[in-house]
Formats: C-alpha cells, sequence, structure tokens
C-alpha cells in the first residue's frame, strides 16, 4: 500500500508541494478545455441569434428523454465519484474500486443512451448534408452541425475519463493508493466533473432551449 514517502516524487520536497503542482497542473489544463468548449458556445450564441426561428424549429427534434436519461446518468456519477475520492480519504481501499468501477459503468452508459440517440438522428435524417430533414429550413442544418460537433467532442472527453479512471481503478487494484496518498483520484475527479458540468450546459441548449416554442 502506498505510503507519503514512496509516493513523493524525486522532484518535489513534501507531498503537499506535489499535490498543489498536479492540482495546478490540471486546473491548467481544464482552463484550456473551457476555452476550447467555449468557442463553442460561442459559435451557438452568435448563430442562434442570428437564425431564431430556424434554431427553434430545429430544437424541437432533439430527443429530450435522451438528454434527460444521459443528464441523470452523469449527476449520478459525479456522485459516484466524490464517493470514490471519500472512500481512499478513509482508506477504505475496497470501496475506492467500486465507486471507480460504477463510475465507470454510468460513463459506459451515457455513451450507450448517446449512441441510440445518434441512431435516432441518423434515422430521421438530421445529419446535414444533401439528404438533411426537407422540413425544417436550411439554416436548421447551423444548428446540427453544432449539435454533432459539441455532443461530439463532449463524448470524446467522457471516453477518455473512462480510461483515465479505468486506470485508477487497475492502480486502486494494485494498492497504489492510501488514506496518506490518493492524489491522481483528486485530480482525476476534477476531470469528470468538468466533463459533467460540460453536459450541463449543453443539455437546456440543445434539448430544452425553444422546445416549447411556437
Amino acid at each position: 500500500m502506498a505510503d507519503a514517502q514512496t509516493a513523493l516524487q524525486e522532484q518535489f520536497e513534501e507531498m503537499p508541494q506535489q499535490k498543489e503542482a498536479a492540482t495546478l497542473g490540471m486546473w491548467a489544463f481544464l482552463a484550456t478545455e473551457v476555452l476550447f468548449f467555449g468557442a463553442m458556445f460561442m459559435s451557438y450564441i452568435t448563430y442562434r441569434n442570428a437564425y431564431q426561428q430556424a434554431f427553434a424549429e430545429a430544437s424541437h427534434h432533439t430527443i429530450v428523454l435522451y438528454g434527460t436519461v444521459n443528464t441523470a446518468i452523469l449527476l449520478t456519477s459525479s456522485f459516484t465519484m466524490v464517493m470514490a475520492v471519500h472512500a481512499a480519504r478513509e482508506n477504505n481501499i475496497k470501496w475506492v474500486f467500486r465507486f471507480l468501477a460504477i463510475t465507470i459503468a454510468f460513463a459506459l452508459a451515457f455513451l450507450v443512451v448517446k449512441g441510440l440517440e445518434y441512431h435516432e438522428d441518423l434515422t430521421e435524417h438530421l445529419w446535414p448534408g444533401p439528404h438533411f430533414k426537407a422540413e425544417l429550413p436550411p439554416q436548421a442544418q447551423i444548428f446540427w452541425v453544432l449539435y454533432w460537433i459539441m455532443t461530439g467532442v463532449h463524448a470524446l472527453h467522457v471516453t477518455v475519463g473512462i480510461g483515465l479512471l479505468s486506470t485508477m481503478a487497475w492502480m486502486t487494484s494494485r494498492r497504489k493508493f492510501s488514506d496518506a496518498y490518493y492524489t491522481p483520484i483528486e485530480i482525476s475527479a476534477l476531470y469528470w466533473h468538468f466533463v459533467d458540468i460540460i453536459w450541463i450546459f449543453l443539455y437546456p441548449l440543445l434539448y430544452l432551449v425553444h422546445r416549447y416554442s411556437s
């Protein structure tokens, strides 16, 4: 089982310094991610203001049920991730592994639901191009371009999160963490919460805005 002495890397003098450096590194990375997603959000806002009626009609064709189910899945996964960190703090390694495994299962469930939704979207010809749904105005394709890009990039981040959490679960099974050292789990939790927060913004923008507009 890991202890503070064996977990301390040679470039650091003490564990708090190592933890602060790791946390700062993750926050710096997340700041770049905010800029990345922020550009997409600004594109959405710009085009929505330019083509309000087209966006209203386009948003009526998103499947609220799938979006709501995935929102519930991700919010619950944030809770299980918090519990994994709490279990690590309490040195309950068995439950660290279990909560990580549950979080991974929720992430996989999210991708399955999203895959079913994508299948429905393709069946309904909601893919921008020559075969786009005929009854929608041409500008509605802009909404669906943003929909596919934003949800696709988010799904990619979920996939990366699965890999990250799987690595944490494997390290946990090898007894790499203890109450003296669990910084990687905390850092992974920051990433996962970021993924959840991005979806919390995507959900109303893509599924709820203009949903009940005339």
